[in-house]
């Protein structure tokens, strides 16, 4: 009995199989990829490039260890969304909606709307920017050709295709790492600015930190992923909100989770690499300051060459186009689930009106900001700030509801990603309230 015991190897689970096999084999797991992947790519917007630049610009390598502390707290914060949505089978509006204050919802939702709209109008005009800088022609009208093929893409495309074309257009990201390896970088200080953090409470610093903050640690991230993993779940046969089906859980939490880290550290990764590129070619070269990520793309083509000015300009637009249906969507999302509208990118427009003519008014929203006198770019750095200081008292809804045994049904978020959850929350309520006591008492 003894010696067959020890022959019997340990029984494994089917999700660790699975895992295991997906590792094994990169194709697989890039089609196994969805919700997390793509919210990942979606936070280096051109607006999220903009922040970076500006960062990467204006202190060098000083702030490259933001993104190595923001990884685990910025995956915290989107497994506890996601793990939310997979349990209850609402996303994060529907269950502020049921279960706390009608206003709560609505100012969630406001917030929402405020910085997504400056955000989608300032990557439709980066996007624009950008194929100006590589191919010449009229500006306005490439601004309103983005925007109409975004909004196409979310109301025309269906689900299946749509998530599909999202997925895989994270791999223009790739484009920042190539940009590292054609510049020339010091080593030393590269990793002294990685792993050594360097705090100032003067000269901007802590602006600056709120708005990197605010940049990876969004809002409208957290409401994304819990709504695309309602629409996974309500599109996969046989999956169902946990608290109704606990048996399932190992089965969807686990890909859920391992799906949530690797799009979280597609995200930093590529941020980290936008910081150094500008770091060393605009920094080292007393280019201080950058407003737009067309900007930064133009600096670079003197110091960094020809190369590393169209590797840069290309991934404007190519990740501007992921990113603006993710930002209208989540508007989208959020307002159809507080209003009880039928909603998801998988239903026809005829089934779902409101839903997607909520999509629409948000991108025209942002198209009609740029044909204001109000400059959508230069509101850009402060709504990654308005986005750190938001960003904190929603996630405080978020671990509240990770408890909250009506939603969970009694089901337990992870102990240690709850404390790192909090932890997370705690930094971004710190740094905000730092910001504005600097504001206040200068």
């Amino acid at each position: 009995m003894i010696q067959a015991a020890r022959r019997s190897p340990k029984p494994t689970s089917k999700p660790e199989k699975r895992l295991r096999s997906l590792v094994a084999h990169p194709a697989r797991l890039l089609r196994f990829l969805g919700p997390g992947l793509v919210t990942g790519a979606a936070d280096d917007d051109p607006s999220g490039i903009a922040t970076y630049s500006q960062i990467g610009a204006q202190f060098g390598f000083a702030m490259l260890w933001t993104l190595v502390l923001s990884y685990p707290l910025m995956a915290a914060i989107q497994e506890a969304s996601a793990w939310i949505a997979r349990v209850s089978g609402a996303g994060l509006a529907r269950n502020i909606r049921l279960h706390y204050p009608l206003w709560l919802s609505y100012a969630a939702v406001g917030i929402l709307l405020f910085a997504n709209v400056i955000n989608l109008a300032a990557d439709i005009a980066a996007m624009a920017d950008a194929l100006g800088l590589l191919i010449g022609g009229p500006v306005l009208l490439y601004t309103l050709m983005f925007g109409s093929i975004c909004l196409a893409g979310v109301v025309f495309v269906s689900y299946a295709k749509f998530a599909k074309v999202l997925k895989f257009g994270t791999l223009v990201l790739l484009v920042y790492v190539i940009v590292a390896f054609a510049v020339h970088a010091p080593a030393r200080e590269i990793l002294a600015g990685s792993f050594i953090p360097e705090i100032r409470l003067g000269g901007g610093y802590m602006t600056a930190l709120t708005a990197v903050l605010g940049t990876t640690i969004s809002p409208y991230l957290f409401f994304w992923q819990a709504s695309q993993e309602v629409e996974e779940q309500k599109n996969t046969p046989g999956e169902k909100p946990l608290k109704k089906a606990p048996g399932q859980a190992a089965r969807q939490l686990e890909p859920m989770r391992a799906d949530t880290y690797f799009g979280m550290a597609v995200s930093n990764v590529i941020a980290y690499f936008i910081m150094l590129d500008t770091g060393a070619l605009l920094h080292a070269h007393g280019i201080t300051h950058i407003e737009t990520a067309t900007q930064a793309a133009e600096a670079l083509r003197p110091v960094g060459g020809e190369f590393a000015f169209l590797l840069f300009a290309v991934g404007i637009i190519g990740t501007g186009l992921l990113a603006v249906p993710v930002l209208a969507g989540s508007v989208g999302y959020a307002l159809a689930e507080i209003a009880r509208w039928p909603r998801g990118l998988a239903k026809k427009l005829a089934s779902a009106r409101a839903f997607y003519g909520t999509i629409a008014a948000v991108t025209l929203l942002g198209l009609a900001l740029n044909l204001t006198r109000i400059s959508p770019i230069k509101a850009l750095f402060w709504s990654a700030v308005i986005n750190g200081l938001c960003a904190g008292p929603i996630m405080v809804l978020v671990m509240l509801m990770t408890t909250n045994r009506t939603i969970t049904g009694g089901l337990e978020f992870p102990k240690p990603q709850w404390v790192i959850g909090w932890i997370s929350t705690s930094v971004m309520l710190a740094v905000a309230g730092c910001m504005l006591a600097g504001f206040a008492f200068p």
